[in-house]
């Protein structure tokens, strides 16, 4: 499933990457950037998974990710440049959120356990 994946991201990264060196306007490190915002969408992705923390700020930087597409094909650097920078910003925030949440969760199982080992020491010590 990993292999399958990986094939994927690389075939997705070369098709990109293809599709943007052909156009014109656009200076190489804009081109660069939307590479690398599309690499933190795909990333950002996998961190995540099915949980529903961070997916409002992942599909963000999806619509962010095309926007960016879209401003190079049209040869708009400065918006190209500024979307893929907010692509990238909301992949990060959609993997801490999620991360957040996952140690919440972890935290919240950690004080319950306490909780009733303090419950079970108290009625034995009676």
């Amino acid at each position: 499933m990993r292999a399958l994946q990986s094939l994927f991201v690389s075939a997705t990264l070369v098709a990109s990457i293809g599709a943007l060196t052909g156009c014109g306007g656009v200076s190489d490190l804009t081109k660069e950037n939307v590479n690398r915002s599309e690499t933190a969408v795909l990333q950002a992705q996998r961190a995540i998974g099915s949980s529903e923390y961070g997916a409002i700020e992942l599909q963000r930087a999806r619509d962010h990710l095309a926007a960016a597409k879209t401003a190079v094909a049209d040869g708009n650097d400065k918006a190209a440049s500024h979307a893929a920078r907010d692509a990238q910003l909301d992949s990060e925030l959609a993997v801490a959120k999620s991360q957040s949440a996952a140690s919440r969760k972890a935290a919240d199982e950690l004080t319950a356990s306490i909780n009733t080992l303090r419950e079970e020491a108290a009625r034995s010590s009676r």
